[in-house]
This record gives C-alpha cells, sequence and structure tokens, in this order.
C-alpha cells in the first residue's frame, strides 16, 4: 500500500511538562526495530536509529521487555551524538527489582543516567500503589540525578487520573484517532483525563498514534488528529527502516507530502501453537483466546505491541 504523509509543524524541542527536559516533538519507538517486532540486526536496528538522531529526532522510548538497549547504544555509536533523551520503562514493583531496571538500562546504554524512567502499563490508582515500592525507589534515583524524571504508561483512562493524583513527571498514554486499544472508555474520555494531567504541569508524549500499524490506512487522518492536539507534548512513532524515519521527520519537519510503501503489519501464531495460555494471561487488551487448543487473535482489539510474543515458550507469535 501507499502511504501518505502530510502536515506542517516544524520539528523542533518542546518542553516535556514541568520535567525540564527538552525533546523533539517526534519521539522514535524502538520496539518496531527489536525482537519482539521487526527483530532487525543490531548493527541495522542501529543504522535506523543512527538516521533518526541525524535527521532531528532527539526522544527515544524503549523499555526493559523491548531488549532494545543494544540498537540504542549502537545507534549512538554510528551517529556520534549521545545527547539524546531516553525514557524506559520497567514492570518492577519492589526495590530491588526496580534497582535491577535502573542499573541494567545504565549499563547497558553505557550512561550515568537516564532521562525518564517509567512504570510499564499502569491500569489505575491501586496499580500504581501496588507498584509504590518501586516507584518510591525511582524518586530516590531522581533525588540522586541517576534520572531526571519519573513517570508510567498505559493504555488505561484510570491510569492517568491515578498518575496525576499521585504528582508523576510524565506519562505516556495511548491515544489514537479511533480510541483504537483504550481499554476502559472512549478517546474522548481519554483526552479529557489527558488534558487535566497537563494542565496539572505533566508531561505528556503519547503512544500507538496509528494503532501499532492498525490505522495505517488512516494515517494522515491518524497523524493530523494526534499532532494537533495542544497538549500532547510528544509522539511516539515506531520506524523499522530509515525510509520510515524521513517520512516521519518530513511530517513534522516541513508539511511536506512523502509516499512510502509500507506492508500492513499483522499478529502472526504458527500452527505449532500448543495452547499454554500465557499470551492469553499477558494480553492487556483481551485480544487473545484460545480455541481448540490454541491461541487465536482479535484484530479489532490487537494493537500489534507484540508483548505476547515475549511469553511464548515455543516462539510462535510474530508481529509481521
Amino acid at each position: 500500500m501507499l502511504l501518505f504523509f502530510l502536515g506542517g509543524e516544524v520539528l523542533k524541542t518542546v518542553s516535556l511538562g514541568k520535567t525540564g527536559l527538552n525533546v523533539s516533538k517526534m519521539c522514535f519507538g524502538t520496539l518496531t526495530v527489536g525482537p519482539l517486532q521487526a527483530n532487525l540486526p543490531i548493527p541495522e536496528g542501529g543504522a535506523v536509529i543512527a538516521s533518526a538522531i541525524r535527521q532531528g529526532i532527539c526522544f527515544f522510548d524503549t523499555a526493559e521487555l523491548y531488549q532494545t538497549y543494544p540498537y540504542l547504544l549502537e545507534g549512538m555509536k554510528q551517529s556520534g551524538k549521545q545527547d539524546i533523551v531516553i525514557s524506559s520503562k520497567t514492570y518492577a514493583y519492589t526495590r530491588e527489582l526496580a534497582e535491577k531496571a535502573v542499573e541494567e538500562a545504565r549499563q547497558a546504554l553505557d550512561r550515568d543516567y537516564i532521562d525518564i524512567f517509567m512504570l510499564h502499563e499502569q491500569e489505575s490508582i491501586f496499580t500504581l500503589k501496588g507498584h509504590m515500592e518501586a516507584l518510591s525507589y525511582l524518586y530516590d534515583c531522581k533525588a540522586k540525578g541517576i534520572i531526571k524524571a519519573v513517570g508510567a504508561s498505559m493504555h488505561h483512562i484510570a491510569a492517568v487520573y491515578g498518575a496525576a493524583e499521585l504528582g508523576l513527571d510524565v506519562i505516556h498514554p495511548m491515544l489514537n484517532l479511533t480510541g483504537l486499544g483504550i481499554v476502559d472508555g472512549s478517546r474522548t474520555e481519554m483526552e479529557t483525563a489527558i488534558q487535566k494531567a497537563h494542565e496539572n504541569g505533566i508531561g505528556v508524549f503519547s503512544m500507538k498514534a496509528l494503532g501499532g500499524g492498525n490505522l495505517l490506512q488512516k494515517a494522515k487522518d491518524c497523524l493530523d488528529y494526534i499532532t494537533a492536539l495542544p497538549y500532547i507534548d510528544s509522539v511516539a512513532l515506531g520506524c523499522k527502516n530509515t525510509e520510515e524515519v524521513t517520512a516521519n521527520v518530513k511530517y513534522f519537519e516541513t508539511g511536506e507530502m512523502l509516499k512510502i510503501k509500507l506492508t500492513d503489519k499483522k499478529l502472526h501464531i504458527e500452527d505449532y501453537c500448543d495452547g499454554c495460555g500465557q499470551c492469553v494471561k499477558r494480553c492487556g487488551q483481551h485480544a487473545l483466546e484460545l480455541k481448540n487448543g490454541q491461541a487465536h487473535c482479535d484484530s479489532d482489539r490487537c494493537v500489534l505491541c507484540g508483548y505476547c510474543s515475549g511469553v511464548c515458550h515455543l516462539f510462535a507469535i510474530k508481529v509481521v
């Protein structure tokens, strides 16, 4: 298919809430290049990231789960530039697990500090409080300068309100034109929650603007929608090659229309799936179920994050 990118905003750095961090309006989501999705060789994935850095992107999203730290390190080496803003995420709920996550990121990225560290996939004030031990450790790291900002990612509206109640520095919420992937309400309800959080000084960078690839046919409308929202500081987009990087940068930089060839993504489940059910338990979107002893995906719910593939002991699930 052919994908058109349109826009009118100059690629620039903006303030991420009250964090003191200046980030590019486009954030590069590294999930796409890593083992859970394209699984590019590290030199190749690093080259895609290096291309993004050279073209002015200075904000990168990663996570403990994604296994993309080596790609970021390689991208910085290939570009010759270390001065980028990196946000990572962890599912840690104890101080020990949080410390392990932070130290792993610092060592793997060869950095003394990580700009933003977040709790991954929070659902409400209750899950946030359930991770309070880890959250307290992240704030201790912030006090020591090891982390510059603390936050949470979420697919739930309730978690946005929870993050605002706790006064987190940054949120990374699910938001797109159709509301795909928002678990507990509508797009309008998510917009309201995010706007209120932003008014309280919380930095906001959104995820899944293109629905993980499900909304590629509406890409122009999706990007026009998300970039017009004044309470979204930055928009995370995944890119798996330099052509996609250039097209996305042009969208934010000049408004020039670029036409590139993309292939629709889908979740593929191999026929040797043994129906263990771990992917069903892992899916926060409730898009997977067991039928006739094997996993099946509801494409209307799936946001193609690939998180399910991380728990498949047979490596039978892939985003392709």
